[in-house]
Parts: structure tokens; sequence; C-alpha cells
């Protein structure tokens, strides 16, 4: 039992911030009196924030976003942010460098790019009434290319093995089944910094950048056993980020793992056809994405160009003592047509994404209950 006089800390956890488009301040309006309440706010920082070098990726690039583009996070509260996507690479080396410093310049801790791997895996350690928060964040998606070496500026990350078994049947061209599973020498590894992190800290989050992009619930074969993996080593909580849309909640050995936070604040024209839009690679891709994932951006929205459904998002909540986490659970959000995550703080306006949130867990396996308590909602085994 936690004594009456113990000092609890107010954690909230977001999904993905892209802020590339003119006022940035106005995105982060409807959300800025409750963030800025907690003690510990933790984002995740999906493109690289400079003015400088060109791209460099053989994926699909991201244009960087202007460096001041990040200061609203301070004025909200952020304080941890995690920084391993798949587009941390897109700018080279001076999109990696430029975005930590400001956002160290910011006051926030990160974690996850470095200029080399060592550099890419220290933690970020913040203390605030006396509790110390660790996160550390890995990016299992790739590209490769944008993974830190010795030698070598890049991401933090934890490697996914694929595996393409033949169809038994006699009949040519059937598709193969696909099997993911971490790489056991890389899992391992995770496992010891996460340990060696335990030490370090009271309160251990661990941010995964997983999953599927844009499809509905999906979790693959790897999630789970990658965040249960995470959880054995000493993580008080996963939080992942990547698939720009919500996935399902998880309480595993009474902790939780939050599949996928979805979006936050994510604005940006890159991905929306366009006379200014130069890239091959973005063409391509807005071409394949309808037939690839089942969707189509709003016309209405030409800044967020996602999957309509992911604007139903949440804010991850948890509350920590020195001791541990004593509840958990989120805060039910909506992306207005503004692109700007507005928070439902009374039921008749969170019910839709408190059933979508059980929805889309039950339909992945994952059994939680649900308690509404007077703007957010508490999660039980």
């Amino acid at each position: 039992m936690r004594s009456s006089d113990e000092e609890q800390a107010l954690i909230f956890a977001t999904g993905d911030i892209i802020v590339d488009e003119p006022n940035p301040y106005s995105f982060f309006a409807p959300s800025k009196h409750l963030l800025s309440i907690g003690d510990f706010v933790v984002g995740q920082i999906e493109v690289p924030h400079t003015d400088r070098g060109e791209s460099s990726s053989t994926d699909i690039p991201a244009p960087p976003a202007p460096p001041e583009n990040l200061e609203p996070l301070k004025a909200c509260g952020f304080n941890l942010c995690s920084t391993c996507g798949n587009h941390a690479h897109d700018n080279g080396v001076p999109g990696i460098v430029d975005t930590l410093d400001i956002l160290h310049k910011l006051g926030i801790a990160t974690t996850g790019t470095g200029i080399n791997l060592q550099s890419a895996k220290k933690p970020a350690i913040v203390e605030k009434k006396g509790i110390r928060v660790g996160l550390i964040g890995y990016n299992a998606v790739g590209p490769r290319e944008g993974w830190a070496t010795s030698h070598k500026a890049g991401v933090s990350y934890v490697e996914i093995l694929t595996h393409h078994e033949p169809s038994p049947r006699a009949t040519p061209g059937l598709p193969a089944k696909v099997y993911t599973f971490p790489e056991p020498d890389s899992l391992r590894q995770m496992q010891n910094e996460i340990c060696d992190l335990r030490m370090k800290c009271d309160i251990l989050l661990v941010a995964l950048h997983k999953g599927m992009v844009h499809t509905h619930a999906e979790i693959q074969m790897y999630e789970r056993p990658l965040a249960q993996a995470a959880i054995d080593a000493g993580a008080d909580a996963v939080i992942g980020h990547h698939a720009h849309i919500l996935r399902g909640i998880e309480v595993y050995k009474g902790k939780p793992i939050y599949h996928n936070l979805g979006n936050f604040v994510c604005v940006t024209h890159a991905l929306t056809p366009s006379g200014d839009n130069d890239s091959p690679e973005r063409m391509s891709w807005i071409k394949q994405r309808k037939q690839m994932f089942g969707f189509t951006p709003d016309p209405d929205m030409p800044f967020y160009a996602f999957n309509p459904e992911s604007r139903k998002t949440i804010l991850a909540r948890l509350v920590v003592t020195k001791q541990g986490v004593t509840e958990f659970g989120f805060v039910p959000c909506y992306i207005n047509k503004d692109g700007a995550p507005e928070i439902l703080d009374n039921y008749e306006r969170a019910k839709e994404i408190i059933d979508y949130v059980r929805q889309i867990s039950e339909e992945q396996g994952l059994s939680i209950h649900m308690k509404w308590r007077d703007g957010w909602v508490e999660i039980t085994e």
C-alpha cells in the first residue's frame, strides 16, 4: 500500500509528433491545459527539424520541419522525447544533430538517436518531486540505413527478422505465410540495456517504434513478444509509436503496454499531392497508399495524410511514486478538422474513443477492464 504522504507524479505520453505546418502553437492549444499539469510529458518526434542537409533516405523521405516548430513542446511541459523513428536519418547527420540540439535547448531530454550507437542508446532521465523517470527507445522497423553504428549517426534499434514460409498446397503462386520475430541476440542486448537503466531510475519507460502503419487494429507477430520482453527486463510501461493509428492496450504482469499511441500532432503536406511535391518516392507512395492500406485521406484536411480512423486517439496517463506505477489508463482525444488533438473530458464525448479502444484491443485478443474516472479512463486486468 502507498503511504498517504508518499509523493506522487503524473505522466502523460503522446503519440507521434510531426509539426511541419505554419502556426505550430495552434495545434497544441486544445491540449495544452492538460499536458501542462503533467510532471513528466513524453513525446515521439517523427521527422528531423533542421534547415540544413539534404535527403539521404532511400525509403519514403520525410522533408525536414522548421527547427522553431518544436518550441510549443516546451510550453506544453514536454520534458522527455524519443527520437528513434524511421525518418530520423532522412536528412542525414545535420537532421539528427539539429533536432537533438533544439530539443536539449528547450530542456527536453532525448533518447533513441545520436552521433553514434553509444549516444543513440543513452537513456533520457528526468527527476521531479524526488522521482527519477528514465526513458529508452528502440527502432524495430528500420530502415537499416538509419541504424546507428559505432562510427555512424542514426537510431538505436532492435532487429526484427521476417520469414516467408511457402504454402504447402500444390498451387504455385499462393501467398507465403509471414512470420516476424525479434532476432535473439538483438533482443538480449535490448533487455540488458533495460536492466542497466533499471538501476538508475525509479520509473522506467520503454518507447518502441514498431508495427504496421495505417492498418486497423493489427498487431504484428513480433510486437507482443518484444514489448513483453521489455517488461520482463524491468520496464514499468511500454509505449508504442510508428503506426500512425491507435492500437490496443495490453496489461502484462500488471504493467501497461500501449501497443501504439497513434497520432498526436501530425501535420504535414508531404504526402498530399501538390505542385510542390517534388519527391518521386513520395508520389509513388501516394499512389500505392489506397491499394496497400485501403483508405484515402480526408480531402478537406490536406495537411493530414493519414487514415481518417486515426483521428481517434489517446494520451497515455500514469500516476507514479518512487515505488512504481500506482494507476494507469488513458485520456480520450479526437483530432479536429484543424489537425489539433482535443481532450474529450466528459463521458458523452469520450464514449466513442473508449468503445474504439475496447474494440481494437479485443480484436487482437487483449482483455482489459476500463472504468471512467472523471476525465480519463482507468485500466485494470
